[in-house]
């Protein structure tokens, strides 16, 4: 499999080449060069699978000519391994028509371990036995950072540096990431919103004074391999529930398009995907998008959801590139327009060619009311991230027949203090996470200033 830049600049890479990679050099984010698709029957098939087995079945075609599905399989092994539940993510049924397919059984309690803890795998993987140094450089809203922190912490030949917003992520979250000491590990909170974090790391990758110095790599959805992996969980759900001789909506919690993008993956390579819902905060610019054709920036609002409170979505880039006939010029000229303006139109052709995503917003008392749903009528506690795209899933008017999987894509425990007020119940941690608030932590502030970030980096990465 080879893979190409959305913006038509950069080489073409192998599976290895775009993992390591992340970014591609002209600024673009790397997708296969073809979509692979299985057969019904392929699909029927995978039936009755674990997960590891489906995992590396639904991979294999990405890792063609780098790694075989056995391959696979001991990677999968080994980085879901420390999962506390089983069946890895399981499903939950709410009532006849809703179901919560739970992410959260990795060691940081969110869906962003389902990728990172294999990605940790990958990266130790390709980097054995070579002298190369790698440097890995994210930006997290609030979970990716302690998922990705979990899974590289203390591995030989990779150093990680994690961005931040200062005071705008949970305890919890913060903690997940600050109390990691490990020697590889470096903490940075930044003086500004996520977006600002996104747009720094990215700068980053096409600075060449960083770049000649350090071997930079991605952890965020912007890095292939982390998409990949999410896509088996869509096939997981719709086979517990009937596919592929039945049709089944997803309702996603997003900010930055990465996990409903995996879900659009999942539909090209064949699985009866009926509607992917895009489910946002009040940081809605990607219901604005997909509504109305108005892809514009505006300010970050704070919410109880703040792994949603983001207004540039890195990952839309990719649905771009396939909606404009995966023409890289076109995307890149109108990405370097949506830099420069801070906005775009997408066309009623585009919008039309993307109907399989609908998208709803919700305001902060109609995530509490999901919340509450949840609690009082089906036991279940939920966080706020899972409760917006409850909230979507429920005004959807999807058909009775088909089943309608929400993703819950975090511990409540994690947002316990929104879940307080919304409930009036306060989620315990799990034992597994231990003594979380006992522990020390280390971080730097740093003011939300490229040059500043930038020089701390350099200043603090080992070199090769």
């Amino acid at each position: 499999m080879n893979y190409i830049s959305t913006r038509g600049n950069a080489s073409n890479l192998d599976f290895a080449g775009v993992t390591l990679a992340g970014l591609a050099s002209d600024g673009g984010l790397y997708v296969p060069s073809t979509w692979p698709r299985f057969s019904t029957e392929q699909i029927a098939a995978m039936r009755g699978l674990t997960y590891v087995e489906l995992a590396a079945r639904v991979m294999a075609p990405f890792t063609a000519g780098v790694l075989s599905e056995d391959e696979l399989k001991l990677l999968c092994a080994a980085a879901y391994g420390s999962f506390s539940h089983a069946a890895i993510t399981p499903l939950t049924q709410l009532d006849d028509q809703n179901w919560l397919l739970e992410l959260f059984h990795g060691p940081t309690l969110a869906f962003k371990d389902v990728a990172l803890q294999l990605l940790g795998h990958l990266f130790e993987r390709f980097l054995s036995g070579g002298n190369t140094a790698l440097t890995i450089v994210g930006a997290t809203s609030g979970d990716t950072g302690s998922a990705a922190i979990h899974a590289v912490a203390g591995r030989e030949n990779i150093e990680i540096f994690m961005l931040h917003p200062h005071n705008r992520v949970s305890d919890v979250q913060r903690r997940q990431m600050t109390t990691v000491l490990a020697p590889n590990v470096h903490n940075i909170a930044i003086d500004g919103s996520f977006d600002d974090a996104q747009a720094m790391v990215k700068r980053m990758f096409g600075d060449a004074e960083v770049t000649q110095a350090l071997t930079l790599s991605a952890v965020n959805s912007i890095n292939w391999a982390r998409l990949m992996a999410q896509v088996v969980y869509y096939f997981r759900a719709a086979l517990h529930l009937g596919a592929p001789e039945r049709q089944v909506a997803f309702s996603v919690p997003t900010g930055n398009f990465g996990d409903v993008f995996a879900g659009y993956v999942a539909a090209q390579m064949g699985l009866p995907i009926e509607r992917l819902i895009v489910a946002t905060n009040v940081n809605d610019i990607l219901h604005r998008a997909l509504s109305k054709g108005d892809y514009s920036i505006g300010a970050v609002t704070p919410t109880a959801a703040p792994s949603m409170d983001i207004q540039v979505s890195s990952n839309f880039e990719r649905l771009l590139f396939d909606l404009e006939g995966r023409d890289g010029s076109t995307t890149a000229a109108r990405m370097k327009w949506f830099e420069q303006m801070g906005k775009m139109v997408l066309s009623s052709d585009m919008r039309r060619k993307a109907a399989l995503f609908h998208s709803a917003r919700a305001d902060a008392d109609e995530m509490a009311g999901a919340m509450r749903w949840a609690h009082e009528q089906c036991n279940e506690v939920i966080d706020p991230h899972t409760a917006i795209a409850l909230h979507a899933a429920r005004k959807a008017n999807v058909a009775a027949d088909i089943p309608v999987v929400t993703l819950a894509t975090a511990h409540p425990a994690k947002f316990r203090d929104a879940v307080e007020r919304a409930t009036g119940l306060r989620p315990a941690l799990p034992h597994r996470i231990g003594n979380l608030f006992d522990r020390e932590e280390r971080f730097d502030v740093r003011p939300g200033d490229y040059a500043a970030v930038r020089d701390y980096v350099l200043g603090h990465a080992a070199r090769a």
